[in-house]
């Protein structure tokens, strides 16, 4: 224990920290990748590396998302926190207004763009646009709540502006997705504990959010979602389900069936797991093994052991995550730590939930590990977010500054952060702005006192006279 505080000591612990298990986890999804998809794929088109391939070039590009945020400062990323709030809600309304019009009038496309219930289809280029929107809120949330400050002691300063727009994006992405909904409501929670908002709040957004939640899951009997008018309410028996788990010899739905077979999975796995490669679940009893289920099919090669391997990193990341936001001296760099740290734990939280059975299944993807592009980039993406303010916590700071790396390190990898504790000057008032006050204005030439002793304060006594 000794020896892990004086490693947790050091001043770049949590930058390292965050990359290890960050890498470490980007290394075990590009793994479960291909050993789950590799018999799909040599089945369907005759090579078994297709999807590895895909998502490596995802995790490229997202390891590029990375290097470019962790180089960037909290003033850069205050400024992109609107722009970018503003193109994931463009992309959110396209990607609806696809939706109802190929559920209303058959129109399945315009132009380049398609919809798919959660994918964007750009021509070639596929998007999910509630991963941008994760990534938005963080950085507009984090900015709106550090403006206010000590405001946000006040409803009013909550309402405005950040309950409407949080609402929007609820509506926009829970119509359809109820599960990214509630990774966005764990990323709102973890930002307004941060900036010590009242309990009396939290109270009143856990009933208004239970309200919410209730309206879209039967909001489901009207076709949201994958759901339809003439079929069963698919999230309300998710939830029954869970409450009242389903004979498994007659479970044959698809909200059932899934759970089902993953508890099977695990159970198949036993402490060791069957080995590397050696699933038989995934060839096509498991639906979606290789993106909302692949905990299952870690379970079941990999057992206990992989299992928990893969819980301790993202205990590491969360808890790195949560270091980042107690140390970070800026109110932003907190509130949008805190903010990626609940987003990544809770998405993780409810993924695993769902597949082992302790929580309803809602059907998000497992961070690093699912298959999937633009969501490993986003992922990627705040984590270069935290690795910048990682390297501008205070003790940082100063070491990297006290023996800072070559000037090529710092071209090619990171620029150094700034100092704590140095804060711009302001500008000096302009002249016209009204009088100064008497006590500040300088005395001139002719009426600087002269310096000297000041008349009844002279020592008087000698010296041991005076210490006495």
């Amino acid at each position: 224990m000794a020896a892990l505080r004086g490693l947790l000591a050091r001043p770049l612990a949590s930058y390292y920290l965050l990359l290890s298990s960050a890498g470490l986890l980007l290394l075990i999804g590009l793994t479960m990748v291909f050993s789950v998809t590799s018999v799909r794929d040599y089945a369907k088109v005759g090579d078994a590396s297709t999807s590895l391939v895909r998502q490596t070039i995802f995790a490229v590009i997202g390891v590029g998302a990375f290097w470019a945020c962790q180089r960037l400062p909290a003033r850069s990323f205050r400024a992109l926190g609107r722009p970018a709030l503003g193109v994931a809600v463009v992309l959110l309304l396209i990607l609806n207004l696809l939706v109802a019009l190929e559920a209303l009038f058959r129109v399945k496309s315009i132009g380049p763009l398609k919809a798919n219930l959660l994918w964007l289809f750009l021509g070639p280029i596929t998007i999910q646009p509630v991963e941008v929107a994760k990534f938005a809120l963080v950085l507009w949330g984090a900015h709106v709540l550090a403006r206010k400050g000590a405001a946000l002691g006040w409803w009013k300063e909550l309402a405005t502006p950040l309950f409407p727009v949080v609402g929007l994006l609820f509506v926009l992405v829970g119509y359809n997705d109820l599960g990214s909904v509630l990774c966005l409501l764990a990323l709102v929670v973890g930002m307004l504990w941060a900036a010590g908002v009242r309990l009396q709040v939290f109270a009143a957004l856990t009933a208004v959010g239970l309200l919410g939640i209730g309206l879209l899951v039967a909001a489901a009997s009207l076709g949201a979602g994958s759901g339809s008018r003439d079929a069963e309410n698919y999230r309300l028996a998710r939830l029954t389900n869970f409450v009242s788990p389903p004979d498994p010899q007659k479970c044959f739905e698809d909200w059932c069936y899934q759970t089902i077979q993953a508890r099977n999975a695990i159970d198949h796995g036993g402490w060791f797991g069957v080995g590397l490669g050696k699933s038989t679940f995934k060839w096509d009893w498991l639906p979606e093994a290789h993106n909302d289920f692949i905990f299952a099919i870690i379970a079941e090669e990999l057992g206990v052991v992989g299992c928990t391997v893969v819980l301790v990193l993202f205990a590491v990341l969360a808890y790195t995550g949560l270091r980042i936001a107690r140390r970070v001296e800026d109110l932003f760099r907190r509130l949008a730590a805190a903010g990626v740290t609940a987003w990544l734990a809770g998405q993780a939280v409810i993924n695993i939930g769902g597949v082992t059975g302790l929580l309803p299944l809602t059907g998000v993807p497992l961070p690093f590990i699912s298959d999937g592009g633009s969501a490993l980039v986003v992922t990627l993406a705040a984590v270069g977010l935290l690795a910048s303010f990682a390297r501008a916590e205070p003790d940082a700071a100063r070491a990297l500054h006290a023996r800072p790396p070559a000037r090529w390190v710092r071209l090619v990898w990171a620029p150094l952060p700034p100092l704590p504790g140095r804060r711009r000057r302001s500008a000096a008032p302009p002249a016209d702005r009204g009088s100064v006050p008497r006590s500040r204005t300088r005395r001139t030439e002719d009426q600087a006192a002269a310096r000297g002793p000041r008349p009844g304060r002279t020592r008087a006594g000698t010296a041991s006279e005076r210490r006495r």
